[in-house]
Formats: C-alpha cells, sequence, structure tokens
C-alpha cells in the first residue's frame, strides 16, 4: 500500500480538505447523542419546551452542517480517488511500454490487462471509501467510546472493554481476506486468459468445432474463480454478525447496569440513552468496517500487483546507450560470434553466429521451422540481448545505441501481422507524423498494395475491421510491408513476412525491395525467394552452417542443394548447381 500513499502526495490538499469535512461531519454527529440527552433532562424531564425547541434548533442546525460537509467531503475524495486512478493507469501503461521485450513476457497478458482495469479499480475505488468511510469508522469508534467516558465513566467503560476484542478481531480478519482476495486475483488473470484467447481465436473453435469444449474450459477457470471468491466472501462476512453480537451483548449490559445507576441517582434517564446511542453508533461503524474489509483486502491484493509491475526493472536500454549525433545512416550489421538463449532457458537458440551484412545487400534467411530465423530478427531489432558475442550495427555495439534512435532507423515486419482499429492509412502511416500521402502511396505501389486499396470504396480511408478482418491474409502482409517502406528505413527485417503473397506478386515486391536502398533482411523458406540475395544464412538448430550468394551455396552445401531440389526439382537443381 506504500504505493497508493506515493500516489496520494500529489493530491494531498484534496485529500485534506476531503478528511477536514469529514471530521466536521464527524463532529456533529458524535455531539448529537449528547444532545439528545440534554432535550431527555433537562427539556423533556422538567416540561420545558423552550429547552427543547433550543437544543432542537442546534440539532437540526448541526445536521445541516454535517450534509454541508458530507457532500464537499465526497466531492474531494472523489476527485483524489479518480486522480489516482489515472496517475496509476497511466504509469502502469508507460511502464509497460518500457519493457523490454524479454521482461514482457514475464507477465500473461491477460494478468496486465487485469492491473490496468481490474485492479487499479479497486485502488480507485478503496481511496474513496478510505477518504470518506475507512477513516472515519475507526474515529467513530474512538470518539463514541471517548463521549461515553465523559458522558459518564461507569457505563462507558462497559462500551470500552468490547472495542478491544472487536477492534484485533478485524485487524485478523483483514490479514487473512488479503490472502484470499491475492488468490481471486490470481484466478481472475486465468479467466480473463481464457477469454482472449477463445475471442482471439473464435474461427478457429468454430471450424474445429471447440465450441463445447472451450465452454467446459471456460466454465472450469470460472467456476475456480466463484469458489476462491466465495471462500473469501464466506470469511469477511463473518465479520458482520460477531460484532453484532458483541455490540448486543455490550448494549445490554449497560442497559443493566444504566438501570441500576438511575435508581441510585448517579445516572439519568438522558445519560443511559446516550452511552446506548454511542454503543449502537460503534456497532455500526464496527459493522460498515466489516463491510469494508472486503474492499480494503482486495485493493491490498491490487496495489501489491501492480507494484509489482510498477517496481519491475525494465531492462529497456543499455545502461551505456547513447544518442548518437546522427543516428544509424548506412544500415551495416555484424553478427560476432552471437550466441543467444531465451530467458529461463538452457538450449540456445542461436549459437556461435558469425557473419557481416554491407550496406544496402539483401540478406536471405533460409532454415527449417525452429531453425533460429526469427531469434537472429529479434537480436537485430533489441528485442533481446545476445548472451555472448556482439550483435553491430554500422560498426557500433547494438546495445550501445539509444534504442529509440535504433529503431527509427529500423523497418520490421514480425511474422504475425498486426493491424489496428483505423483506417488503411493510419496503419501505413502507424508510428510516424504528418506523412504526406504521397509517400502512403509510394510505399503502398513498392509493396504492391496501391491498386487493390483504390480499388476499395474508400480507399485509403476504408475502415480495418479489429486485427484486419475484412482483408485477405496477402492483403495484411501488404499493407504491413507498406507501414516499414514508408520509414525509409536504413535495416528493413522482413521475417517471413511474403508467405501469403502468389508467386507473381512475391517477385514483383522483391524486385522493388532490390531498388531500394536499405540493407534488407529476409526471412523465408523459399528457395525462389533468395535467388538474387547477396548473402543467403542456412541456419539448422541455431548454427550457421552455411553462407554465401546461390552460386556459392549450389557448390558448397549440400542441405542448399537437398531444398533446392524438393522445391525445383531434381532437373532443376542440376541446371542451377551448373550457373
Amino acid at each position: 500500500m506504500k504505493l497508493v500513499f506515493h500516489y496520494l502526495g500529489k493530491y494531498r490538499v484534496a485529500a485534506i480538505m476531503a478528511v477536514f469535512l469529514m471530521l466536521v461531519e464527524l463532529t456533529v454527529e458524535l455531539a448529537q447523542p449528547l444532545l439528545i440527552s440534554k432535550i431527555i433532562d433537562q427539556g423533556i424531564a422538567r416540561g420545558d419546551t423552550s429547552i427543547v425547541l433550543l437544543w432542537s434548533g442546534i440539532l437540526v442546525g448541526g445536521s445541516v452542517i454535517a450534509f454541508g460537509a458530507g457532500i464537499l467531503s465526497s466531492f474531494y475524495a472523489s476527485h483524489v480517488s479518480q486522480s489516482v486512478g489515472y496517475e496509476l493507469r497511466e504509469g502502469l501503461y508507460g511502464k509497460i511500454q518500457s519493457f523490454a521485450y524479454a521482461v514482457f513476457n514475464r507477465f500473461p497478458t491477460s494478468s496486465l490487462i487485469t492491473r490496468l482495469t481490474n485492479d487499479v479499480t479497486q485502488v480507485q475505488d478503496t481511496i474513496f471509501t478510505g477518504l470518506r468511510f475507512m477513516l472515519r469508522m475507526p474515529l467513530v469508534v474512538v470518539g463514541s467510546v471517548i463521549m461515553a467516558l465523559l458522558v459518564h465513566v461507569q457505563l462507558g467503560f462497559l462500551l470500552l472493554l468490547t472495542v478491544p476484542v472487536l477492534v484485533w478481531f478485524v485487524i485478523w480478519m483483514v490479514k487473512k481476506a488479503a490472502l484470499l482476495f491475492s488468490k481471486v486475483q490470481q484466478r481472475l488473470d486465468t479467466v480473463n486468459g481464457v477469454m482472449q484467447e477463445n475471442l482471439g481465436g473464435m474461427r478457429l473453435i468454430r471450424v474445429f468445432v471447440r465450441r463445447q469444449t472451450e465452454g467446459v474450459r471456460f466454465a472450469r477457470s470460472s467456476g475456480d474463480l466463484m469458489q476462491t471468491t466465495t471462500s473469501a466472501m464466506r470469511l469477511t462476512e463473518m465479520t458482520q454478525p460477531f460484532i453484532v453480537l458483541i455490540m448486543n451483548a455490550g448494549i445490554i449490559a449497560v442497559l443493566a447496569f444504566g438501570h441500576l445507576e438511575i435508581h441510585a441517582g448517579t445516572a439519568t434517564t438522558g445519560i443511559v440513552v446516550a452511552i446506548v446511542n454511542y454503543s449502537l453508533r460503534t456497532s455500526g461503524a464496527l459493522s460498515t468496517l466489516s463491510m469494508l474489509v472486503s474492499a480494503f483486502s482486495r485493493a491490498r491484493a491490487s496495489a501489491d500487483r501492480i507494484g509489482a509491475a510498477l517496481e519491475t526493472d525494465s531492462e529497456a536500454e543499455s545502461e551505456h546507450a547513447s544518442r548518437a549525433p546522427e543516428g544509424v545512416r548506412a544500415g551495416a550489421v555484424e553478427f560476432d560470434r552471437v550466441t543467444f538463449r531465451y530467458p529461463n532457458t538452457q538450449a540456445a537458440a542461436l549459437e556461435d553466429v558469425n557473419f557481416s551484412a554491407k550496406p544496402g545487400e539483401t540478406v536471405a534467411i533460409l532454415g527449417a521451422t525452429g531453425s533460429g530465423k526469427s531469434s537472429l530478427i529479434q537480436l537485430i531489432v533489441r528485442l533481446y540481448e545476445e548472451n555472448e558475442g556482439a550483435v553491430r550495427i554500422d560498426g557500433r555495439a547494438a546495445g550501445e545505441w539509444n534504442a529509440r534512435q535504433l529503431h527509427e532507423a529500423i523497418g520490421y515486419v514480425p511474422q504475425e501481422v498486426v493491424l489496428f482499429t483505423g483506417t488503411i492509412r493510419d496503419n501505413i502511416a502507424w508510428g510516424l507524423d504528418d506523412v504526406p500521402m504521397e509517400k502512403i502511396e509510394e510505399a503502398a505501389r513498392q509493396a504492391q498494395i496501391h491498386e487493390t486499396i483504390v480499388g476499395l470504396p474508400n480507399g485509403y480511408e476504408t475502415k480495418l475491421g479489429q486485427r484486419g478482418i475484412n482483408l485477405s491474409g496477402g492483403q495484411k502482409q501488404r499493407i504491413s510491408i507498406a507501414r516499414a517502406l514508408v520509414r525509409r528505413p536504413a535495416i528493413l527485417l522482413l521475417d517471413d513476412s511474403t508467405s501469403a503473397l502468389d508467386v507473381r506478386t512475391e517477385a514483383a515486391l522483391l524486385g522493388e525491395l532490390e531498388n531500394m536502398p536499405c540493407t534488407t533482411f529476409l526471412v523465408t523458406q523459399k528457395i525462389s525467394s533468395t535467388l538474387n540475395a547477396d548473402l543467403i544464412l542456412l541456419l539448422d538448430d541455431g548454427r550457421l552452417i552455411a553462407q554465401g550468394n546461390h552460386k556459392q551455396l549450389m557448390e558448397s552445401s549440400s542441405l542448399y542443394r537437398r531444398i533446392y531440389a524438393s522445391q525445383f526439382g531434381e532437373e532443376d537443381s542440376h541446371v542451377g548447381s551448373a550457373t
């Protein structure tokens, strides 16, 4: 909960005002039983109407003041809670954005969504509740006990005896409930994860007739959430009946001893009524506090989860990274005996990889699934850091480049096409400000998608459905490629980004790329895409087993010849090896 107090500091004035006005409201509330006792003893008991009217007027006036103070207190508490919720959400989102890719993968997406939504809302609501009620309830208890002792020491002492037991019980309940609600949040993460997978893969679920199976999986995770939440709520709901039981016993004791004190002449009816009133207020405050235990326990668990994300080392850039005067310009890339392992794994995804790509060259990366092609691309774009060796960009260690500066020089098209809600124009220009339309159209022409776009009813202003659902796979790939080309990158990374293109369209695209002044890395499993490459890297199980152009590999690599033969036929293999 230290995190909450840190963010509250910015709004301390409004928080202080909320608490001050709550104290005004509380002061009037604590004075009311005393005023009622005076009305009874000095007015009703003596038949003095003027006294009744006097103290009744003061009682009504105080109630009006308390009413106004309560409204203003709620206003300030709402302002603080909503503002802190906004700051938390913005801070958490910014922190997640700063995570290095390896750090980002430590948190399931569903968990991050829960932290940004449910957890922040829990903390936000508890701040409001805390300023308005959580602090008020203990003060009602303490104030009622003090006022009861001032009114009548012996009867007030009976009330005092019950309070420590109840306070200890509430504190114990908060600690136990916090552990249970932490498990509730974990179960909620699981439910969100299942929903995310199912909603994202709805087409596959229908095609593979998995609706019933996935329904059972969702029901199972939702059932776990229900059972854990029920256990937590069952524990917290025990609080109120226990408090009511103890306080009722205390009130009975006050009435019994109050009767004796009245007969002994040491107390009046008004005093007994006041003590009973303070007892009822204490009971009500503790009962309300017990209902707030659930919210407080949830908020504590949520705050811990938010804090865990905010306190995670982002590791987004090397400590030595600095902004070079001119940034990446040539686009030369060198791997110097690079070995890389994914976090928390022992097997090397890349092992002792050594090659050099000159500025403007086209480098084709060829290999079977799992050979390390995408891993190599991700090291260039610095989604991960190498474990051994060095990756150099323009002769400088990639980790020494300022991350923003490096990324501005790279056009990246990942395996999984990601399009965003908006127009086609917005998606091509995504990540850049004020891109002229002619540059967008030029990039689309180079990506072989311009003619398709202008054939749509709204052209470049066509709205895309969720993740580009209203486009074909090839169309989405080409829009994604256009998004990379419009940046005029020094290094272009295409991670198996032409798999959905037909032969003619792919050939036209590769022809355009040959004329571009950038170093191009093309991950592919098609030999046809590698024929004109300046350098071909042949990977197998994370090792670079051969490199060179097509002619050189046909002469030196038996694996390359086998791949060529499997795709072009044995006859073409002999022809290719002779050229």
